[in-house]
């Protein structure tokens, strides 16, 4: 009774009753639907698209159009939706995440939605967690929508940006998260409204919905450019660091990670660098590195958070998948610090020309959807920061796999031994064998011991991420031994061989906790797909990272003492201990990206007001509507600075005519005593009119296409340069910005005060300088205009350096003609007004 008044009360049972309501639809048109010609169902696609544009919604044709779609992909793919996965094609298209389990054929629910939503013309973008899936489901799936009369598309790194605008205009556009994102801001670098490539952001499938928007969402995608550096100092740093003892001379705090320098730490890194105070202001460079160099030795590991690679160097290890992430960086110096660690060469120190979080990219989607196996657990920030609702789709076969209650060791050693002993006597029937790792470190460590044990297996980590794919996919086989890191073939169907089932199927074994209880759900999800037979079990330790870092000493110490050596602890006296030490890590980690949210919201009002303008700017055929309401701005400005007071008599009109003169128009075009005659707003309107009289001048002394070009490439030019300086104030100030909390002020609301007049004063020198070279600037007649070296023509990459230098912005020739307020050339020191000048 109290069951089913549960269900009845569910809002995720309810939701799911209303969507096998309209799969009964769907099943009902199947015969005549499959009654129909392999032409006549294409030109199914013409007719939904004509009804459309009748006054018909997506919910009115979405029964028809699902029932088109699986019809082709019985005919095409020999694959029939089952009705689960209609039900998780109508959550996506509503624009919420469909929780389905693994193996429940994620990749063919999302055909459904994605047809239906590109009958619009305006692009539904498939994201996927990395190129090979991108490439695979474009070829696999791929085959669904051509077959209809669409057109697919495929944007990976290395294409050129013709096969990027072919891929964006596609019906329907496949390609990593990342990728999608550093479009958006390479889009917002152009110089030319042709090098556009993104289409405008209308409907996004994410694939592996949380790896992607909750794991990766607080790593800023960042475009750099390269500063100018010594490199130096980092060596310097890893000799001073090198040299330090644990305990004595720094401590670590084991939870946060955080890491300082005792006083005898200090007193050895002054005597080793020769300097009287460390946290002079006049060594704070110095003192930073050392405190990065401390950080790459103390907290950094080889094999578990990068590996170093002869061809890239230091390449960043990702810690929720485990894949390598070539082209990232670490930020603020910590890359080059572990260069040096290393002994391999520091590269120079970026500089941030462009840089989007993956949480404010996806929310700039008119619909976002996703799909996954484990998004319960973090629904509540779904909900908050992208209006996501998670729904539980249910099955297609009952799940029948078995997860077992935990064993826990009291040493890494004796863990690691439990584990070889379980996989060696599954191998010895056959059983296949999962194992899932942390770090690379560990996954090699398990590999020497399966070796000496004479154990046939394979290894799956960034080191040979390569075979990813055929690796995970054979490890259900007969007799299969694999060990993988956390990666452990997301998005590959592990399929059981012959035989397998009837020995209970695959079984996977976890070497340790995660932070994220997700990740573990993720490593059970590898087995018991589609009603196969499975079991899941974890083996821990006391040693154990999250053991060390969560769970209580005095309850470590209670347990341990009720174990003998090599003797484990089975049962649920201490799950109840790891689920609470997981969630308080879950919600210290929202805590944190919803903090960087807050604050790069800020960031993000300010780059949505710039992008709008530069694409204004890019796509207007006459300049007139950006550049004319500058001048109007700034020459308002002027009036209201040096007209501020109530008494005539104060007001600045000499100032006034002096700006104007030396920076809107030529001298002698507006007199003084004229000006003593108006109030401000017929100030405003006088010099406004002038202003507009000459720039009309301009435009016929230049020609109507060499006017429109020159202002753009002033415009765009004066744009992302304040723009990229905005950008490094803003993150100078967010560094600082905590330190505000000792003064009884919220860090972040000063944050926002502070950073919305940093941009207005922005927005003012943009004006001022626009005004100024567009109304003033001599353009020689054999100098060719082109916007070709506009500071925002590079290269980028992912989170790196370029390896170039920022590109120069070239100044615009002036005229040598002596203005009013310059030094009178006569050398007298006084202003040429006031000496030689004649009226």
């Amino acid at each position: 009774m109290l069951k089913t008044l549960k269900r009845l009360l569910d809002p995720n049972e309810r939701q799911v009753k209303k969507y096998f309501q309209i799969a009964d639809q769907i099943d009902g048109m199947e015969d005549s639907i499959a009654s129909l010609s392999d032409d006549e169902l294409r030109g199914k696609t013409a007719e939904f698209k004509e009804r459309l544009s009748k006054g018909e919604s997506l919910d009115d044709l979405l029964p028809e159009a699902f029932a088109v779609t699986r019809e082709a992909s019985k005919r095409v793919l020999g694959m029939r939706h089952f009705r689960v996965q209609l039900v998780g094609g109508m959550v996506l298209h509503n624009g919420d995440i469909a929780e389905m389990r693994t193996g429940e054929g994620k990749t063919l629910v999302s055909t459904l939605p994605a047809y239906l939503n590109a009958l619009t013309g305006k692009g539904v973008h498939i994201v996927t967690v990395n190129d090979y899936l991108a490439r695979r489901d474009k070829e696999w799936m791929g085959q669904i929508f051509e077959f209809l009369g669409l057109t697919v598309g495929l944007n990976v790194p290395f294409m050129s940006p013709e096969e990027k605008r072919a891929a964006y205009q596609a019906d329907i556009t496949y390609g990593t998260n990342n990728e999608f994102g550093f479009d958006y801001l390479r889009d917002n670098m152009v110089a030319y409204q042709e090098q556009l490539t993104q289409k405008e952001l209308h409907f996004a499938i994410v694939d592996e919905v949380d790896s992607i928007l909750i794991d990766e969402a607080r790593t800023p995608l960042i475009i750099s450019g390269q500063a100018n550096k010594a490199t130096d100092l980092y060596y310097t740093a890893d000799r001073v660091v090198s040299r330090l003892k644990a305990e004595e001379d720094y401590s670590l705090d084991v939870k946060t990670k955080q890491i300082a320098l005792t006083d005898e730490g200090v007193k050895k890194v002054e005597n080793a660098l020769k300097i009287d105070n460390l946290y002079d202001m006049k060594n704070i460079t110095l003192n930073h590195h050392v405190l990065q160099a401390l950080k790459a030795h103390v907290t950094m590991h080889r094999d578990q958070d990068y590996v170093v690679d002869a061809e890239h160097g230091v390449v960043i290890v990702d810690e929720f998948t485990g894949r390598l992430m070539h082209g990232r960086r670490y930020s603020d110096g910590l890359h080059q610090a572990i260069e040096a660690k290393e002994n391999i060469q520091v590269q120079h120190e970026s500089m941030t020309l462009a840089t989007v979080t993956l949480q404010n990219y996806f929310r700039l989607y008119e619909k976002l959807s996703g799909m996954t196996g484990t998004a319960k657990t973090e629904e509540e920030e779904f909900r908050r920061i992208y209006n996501m609702d998670v729904v539980i789709v249910p099955t297609n076969q009952p799940m029948i796999r078995q997860d077992m209650s935990d064993v826990l060791y009291k040493t890494v050693k004796e863990k690691f031994q439990a584990v070889i002993e379980q996989i060696e006597q599954l191998h010895s029937v056959g059983r296949p064998v999962l194992v899932g790792t942390v770090s690379i470190e560990n996954s090699e460590k398990l590999s020497l011991l399966l070796k000496r044990k004479g154990i046939p297996h394979q290894v799956l980590n960034a080191k040979n991420h390569e075979k990813e794919a055929e690796i995970i996919s054979a490890a259900g086989q007969y007799g299969a031994v694999t060990i993988a890191t956390n990666m452990a073939g997301r998005g590959t169907d592990i399929m059981l061989g012959e035989k397998v089932a009837d020995l209970g199927g695959l079984h996977v074994i976890g070497t340790e906790r995660h932070e994220s209880r997700r990740i573990d759900n993720q490593l059970r999800g590898r087995a018991g797909r589609q009603g196969d037979p499975g079991s899941t079990q974890f083996y821990l330790s006391f040693e154990d990272d999250l053991m060390r870092r969560f769970v209580p000493d005095r309850m470590k110490s209670m347990i341990s003492r009720a174990m003998g050596d090599g003797e484990p602890l089975e049962g649920n006296i201490f799950t109840r201990s790891i689920a609470n030490a997981q969630k308080q890590v879950e919600n210290n980690n929202f805590d944190a990206r919803r903090w960087v949210l807050q604050y790069d919201d800020v960031l993000n009002q300010q780059r949505e007001i710039i992008y709008k303008q530069r694409r204004q700017v890019l796509t207007s055929e006459k300049m007139d509507d950006v550049v004319l309401p500058m001048i109007k701005a700034e020459i308002e400005r002027i009036v209201e600075v040096h007209t501020s007071g109530s008494d005539e008599e104060e007001w600045e009109l000499e100032a006034i005519q002096d700006y104007m003169e030396g920076n809107v128009i030529p001298e002698g075009r507006i007199d003084e005593d004229d000006l003593e005659e108006m109030d401000p707003d017929q100030l405003k309107e006088y010099l406004y009119e002038a202003a507009k009289t000459y720039y009309e001048e301009r435009r016929v002394e230049l020609g109507e296409e060499r006017m429109n070009e020159f202002s753009k490439v002033v415009v765009l030019r004066t744009v992302d340069r304040k723009w990229m300086d905005h950008i490094d104030a803003m993150e100078q100030l967010r560094q600082g910005i905590h330190l505000r909390a000792y003064g009884q002020d919220n860090p972040l609301r000063s944050y926002q005060f502070e950073g919305f007049a940093m941009f207005e004063a922005m927005v003012q020198e943009i004006q001022e300088e626009v005004v100024k070279y567009v109304m003033k600037a001599v353009v020689q007649e054999e100098e060719t205009l082109t916007r070709e070296d506009v500071a925002t023509n590079v290269t980028p990459i992912s989170g790196g350096d370029t390896g170039e230098e920022r590109p120069k912005v070239v100044p615009l020739r002036r005229s040598d003609k002596v203005g009013r307020n310059d030094p009178c050339p006569c050398g007298s020191g006084k202003k040429y007004k006031n000496c030689h000048y004649k009226k």
